[in-house]
């Protein structure tokens, strides 16, 4: 009777009828679902529920390039690679996002570069990639989140634009960093509460339509890259030129280190920041595979670093952005437990964001630095992967998916917070 009544009151028990209160959620019953909650000391689930079954994982795909960048960038980032004669610099790119990148004001790579008065020869043969990825949404061009991809980016590839209509003078003043304008038309709209920009798809044209009245309205616009022709328009000062029949052999050139990773990874996590993600699966692809392609790289990383995987995921791209993107909650389990074991809890947990921070604002007020993981939020999407430090001292790890809701995503965040907060408290 008293092991009848202790298996009722367990919490393993109690964890799995709030788990069945949670799919029953007005949020997620439609919905399809995965959950899986793992004891890290007791190396058992506590909860599984389709962890085996295929999600868009939106940006918890973010998760495998972290891990990626971590194990294979070393301490920090490798701006430049180059080589330097008596009259000569030669540059090879290495997809460093973070040059003239808004959240950095000291930019190693940019004061080498102004110190140079020499010619500068630079290789675009290393990059093998496209500037969108496979399964983005293409309409999306315009918009900061999907901002192009190349091989030594500069201001993040996107245009900070300032757009201001003086009803005095009725003139309109268009800036940008940097300035890319390929041309731009005004439309007056009086219907309008605020500018509406829209870019060419093909070139860095654009239609401004606004209302009339005084407003000052900023923006970030992805300018076309070209591959490294827009950072050599922008930065070279007349002074390069594209040279690819410089040595090919890595052996030859010095590293021009920019940035600790850490201070790289810990934006991209916080606010999801797709661009970074990116950059860094294209960055770890130079560094194993001596150039740059999503496709190689995720064929090796998978043959690799993630064979252990329970399943193998349809992984194709950095950041999640992509709608072809393939995983299961047991993946994602794996590979948290491997970034704990390999590069500790400690930096982890700096990395990614926590309770009422990020991308989490506003959620797990009460928890805080207990729970640290990465959102994922597209249409019809809302993911959530991470660790859950609970009130009995246990250390859980935790993968929620949940695709093709139909309703708000904050009312699916909200269900999955209830459950996660059930789990702090009564496990």
């Amino acid at each position: 009777m008293l092991l009848i009544v202790f298996t009722a009151c367990s919490p393993s028990k109690k964890i799995s009828r709030a788990q069945q209160s949670f799919l029953q959620d007005a949020a997620i019953k439609n919905a399809h679902a995965g959950v899986c909650i793992y004891d890290v000391s007791a190396n058992r689930y506590i909860y599984n529920y389709q962890g085996d079954h295929y999600f868009m994982p939106a940006s918890n795909t973010k998760l495998f390039s972290c891990y990626a960048a971590l194990k294979h960038l070393n301490d920090s980032i490798i701006g430049l690679r180059y080589y330097e004669t008596p009259d000569s610099l030669y540059i090879l790119p290495a997809g460093d996002p973070t040059l003239l990148y808004m959240d950095f004001t000291n930019n190693p790579v940019l004061n080498f570069l102004k110190a140079n008065n020499k010619p500068v020869s630079v290789a675009d043969t290393y990059w093998k990639e496209d500037r969108w990825g496979e399964g983005w949404s293409w309409d999306d061009y315009r918009y900061y989140y999907m901002a192009e991809r190349s091989p030594m980016p500069v201001y993040g590839n996107v245009a900070h634009t300032t757009f201001t209509y003086d009803s005095l003078t009725q003139q309109v003043h268009f800036s940008q960093t940097p300035d890319v304008a390929g041309g731009v038309s005004y439309n007056v709209n009086p219907k309008l509460k605020r500018p509406e920009v829209v870019r060419m798809l093909n070139s860095d044209s654009f239609n401004i339509d606004y209302p009339l009245q005084n407003i000052n309205w900023t923006d970030e616009i992805p300018f076309i890259t070209n591959g490294i022709h827009s950072t050599i328009k922008i930065i070279g000062n007349n002074k390069w030129a594209i040279n690819n029949n410089l040595p090919t052999s890595y052996a030859n050139y010095k590293k021009l280190y920019s940035q600790p990773l850490d201070s790289m990874l810990k934006p991209m996590m916080y606010r999801s920041d797709n661009f970074y993600a990116e950059q860094s699966l294209l960055m770890v692809s130079n560094e194993l595979l001596g150039y740059m392609n999503d496709a190689d790289i995720i064929d090796t990383l998978l043959k690799t670093d993630y064979k252990d995987l329970p399943q193998k995921p349809s992984w194709v791209d950095g950041s999640g952005l992509s709608h072809f993107n393939l995983f299961t909650p047991e993946d994602f389990v794996m590979l948290l437990v491997k970034m704990k074991d390999e590069f500790g809890l400690e930096r982890i947990h700096n990395i990614l964001p926590k309770g009422n921070t990020g991308t989490l604002e506003g959620l797990y007020v009460n928890i805080g630095d207990n729970i640290f993981g990465k959102t994922g939020t597209i249409y019809g999407v809302v993911a959530l992967s991470g660790y859950l430090n609970c009130k009995s001292g246990r250390l859980v790890i935790f993968s929620v998916l949940i695709n093709n809701h139909a309703g708000r995503a904050q009312s699916v965040r909200k269900a999955i917070e209830r459950m996660l907060v059930n789990v702090w408290e009564k496990y």
